[in-house]
């Protein structure tokens, strides 16, 4: 009797050390994320419920910190899963040789331009995001401020102290208009038009979501940001316009893919296919309304119907190789006027 009790300790004492995901006979997967913070909970119990041996715990920060991150632990990686991250960052894991070479199962219904298209085939895109204006209507009325069509409109002296924008290191977003801008418009060009724009800028601050936040609360008359924070904004009764500039935006597609040489690499693939699959997609699009998965997008009436013809004709992996140039130009120019550096 005496042993059986004993026996009976070890084991709950085991368990208790063990935690609750072995507890529960699960395998605890780290996946780090820069999904908005609203998704993660409903992504998190779909995946659960779609591979019941996974619990997710999830690792969440800006692209840019994360980005650093992962570089930082190269030689002795944490995450299992890296799902909601920058493709363009994906790219530059990619290139370090971090990533498994892993295609989906089911990942050819997706739409083209969401599947990576260079060997070896590491990551897999989700949703993508793209660069606007939220405008603040009643703020600019009271300045006397015209509505931006163009982003050279940005440069209209009346915006002086008016602009907020993400700092690039910090954030996607940031860098996404960065790179879109230098792209679209010429390296020398783009680093003139930011000379210029700096002058109006109030602060460039660490997340993608925030400046449009502060022009929502009127705080600011111009937030560059991202297409679908800038749609929530506006569906919670913000008094902003979504701009979505005539001469074209820069985007980015946050996207999924399995870490090398961790030990659940098996279970980390079952996740990956779930990411791919329609229902997931069809989380996704709560939030986006470009997805990966075709026919499953219905965004509200409010967000603007000509966004995605106004993206340009981006190259990922060019930003993902001039990421750390461009990075540090940029802070060489600007960074004095960062609201916190990253």
């Amino acid at each position: 009797m005496r042993g059986a009790l004993v026996r009976r300790v070890l084991l709950l004492a085991a368990l208790a050390l063990a935690g609750p995901a072995a507890a529960a006979g699960r395998t605890r997967l780290t996946v780090y994320t820069a999904l908005e913070p609203e998704q993660l909970d409903p992504i998190r119990s779909a995946i659960e419920a779609a591979v019941p041996e996974a619990e997710i715990a999830w690792l969440r920060a800006s692209t840019g910190v994360l980005t650093e991150r992962i570089v930082a632990e190269a030689g002795a990686p944490r995450a299992d899963l890296l799902l909601g991250v920058a493709a363009t960052s994906l790219l530059q894991f990619e290139a370090a040789g971090l990533l498994e070479t892993y295609r989906p199962a089911g990942v050819e219904a997706l739409r083209p331009f969401f599947r990576d298209g260079v060997p070896p085939y590491t990551w897999t895109g989700m949703d993508a995001y793209l660069g606007v204006v939220c405008f603040n209507t009643e703020g600019a009325a009271r300045h006397r401020i015209s509505r931006p069509s163009f982003w050279r409109d940005l440069l209209n002296p009346a915006l002086k102290g008016q602009v907020v924008m993400p700092h690039p290191a910090s954030s996607g977003t940031g860098y996404m208009i960065v790179a879109g801008w230098l792209q679209t418009m010429g390296e020398d060009a783009a680093w003139a038009y930011m000379d210029a724009l700096h002058e109006n800028v109030a602060a460039y601050v660490p997340g993608g979501s925030e400046p449009c936040r502060e022009a929502a609360a009127g705080r600011t008359v111009a937030g560059l940001s991202f297409d679908m924070r800038a749609a929530a904004e506006k569906a919670a009764g913000a008094p902003i316009d979504i701009v979505v500039p005539v001469d074209g935006t820069g985007w980015d597609q946050e996207a999924v893919a399995v870490v090398a040489g961790r030990p659940h690499l098996a279970l980390a693939k079952r996740v990956a296919d779930w990411a791919v699959s329609r229902e997931a997609n069809a989380l996704y699009a709560r939030s986006f309304a470009i997805v990966a998965y075709p026919g499953v997008s219905d965004p509200a009436p409010i967000y603007p119907a000509h966004a995605e013809a106004r993206m340009i004709r981006n190259d990922l992996a060019w930003m993902a190789r001039n990421r750390p140039r461009i990075l540090a130009e940029w802070r060489r120019r600007y960074d004095g006027r960062a609201a916190a550096t990253p």
